[in-house]
């Protein structure tokens, strides 16, 4: 094949990572070209310097990448024969989340991957009572949640799985860029009485729920994480609707 022929193929999706984690992102030429002498750059524009990763007359570059990424990127070199050129990142940090290009800036073609760096740390949403509205049979319900990244979402449902409107999402980002959530929601008594607080981060895939039931007299906490059961707590602070 000549190189007028070939492509430069990333992921369809983003690359989903943890903290801590090592990761390939993929970039390959299709149909395959032998790349070892060409000059090969893995960079973020968002970043100053913009060089993750230089391969140039059969070598790396270590003086043109950002030091943010010194010891943590490689190529795979036996690979760059068979037009393999992705690139390996070690020790994924918060701060490694962006979109990446990959280029072959002689042979004018790119390609391009976008990583999502997850939390592991997110914790479960911890529902606490705010007031009782006794003229309306209601309460006052707020949940909050922390150590969350990407940004997530807060849904709250009812028994049936059907979206209750709440006041809007409280958000903190920290100075560790992991977020906490709040919000509030006032529920009349219904007939099952359960509901849902949903915090979500659809990106990656990761979702936190605390499900609460309410009595005639007391109030029902039942936590599960990931759709499993987690931790099982009843807490009576007789809650009683008028």
């Amino acid at each position: 094949y000549v190189p007028g022929q070939s492509r430069l193929i990333g992921p369809l999706q983003s690359i989903l990572a943890g903290v801590g984690d090592d990761i390939i992102l993929p970039c390959y030429l299709q149909p395959a070209l032998d790349v070892t002498t060409e000059t090969l750059e893995w960079k973020r524009s968002d970043l100053k310097p913009i060089f993750i990763h230089v391969w140039r007359a059969g070598q790396d570059l270590i003086k043109e990448r950002n030091p943010s990424y010194k010891g943590r990127t490689s190529l795979f070199i036996n690979e760059l024969k068979h037009g393999n050129i992705s690139l390996k990142l070690s020790k994924v940090q918060r701060s490694d989340q962006g979109t990446y290009e990959c280029d072959l800036p002689l042979l004018q073609k790119q390609s391009s991957v976008r990583l999502v760096v997850a939390s592991h740390t997110a914790s479960s949403p911890d529902i606490s009572l705010l007031g009782i509205d006794r003229k309306r049979g209601a309460v006052i319900l707020s949940c909050d949640s922390n150590s969350w990244y990407p940004e997530p979402e807060v849904v709250w449902l009812d028994g049936e799985e059907n979206l209750l409107s709440a006041g809007p999402t409280e958000t903190d980002r920290g100075p560790d860029d992991l977020y906490t959530v709040s919000s509030r929601v006032t529920v009349e008594k219904r007939h099952s009485n359960n509901f849902t607080c949903r915090v979500q981060q659809k990106d990656i895939h990761q979702t936190r729920e605390t499900h609460i039931y309410i009595s005639g007299k007391h109030l029902f906490i039942y936590i599960f994480m990931k759709g499993s059961l987690l931790l099982f707590e009843i807490a009576e602070v007789n809650c009683t609707f008028l």
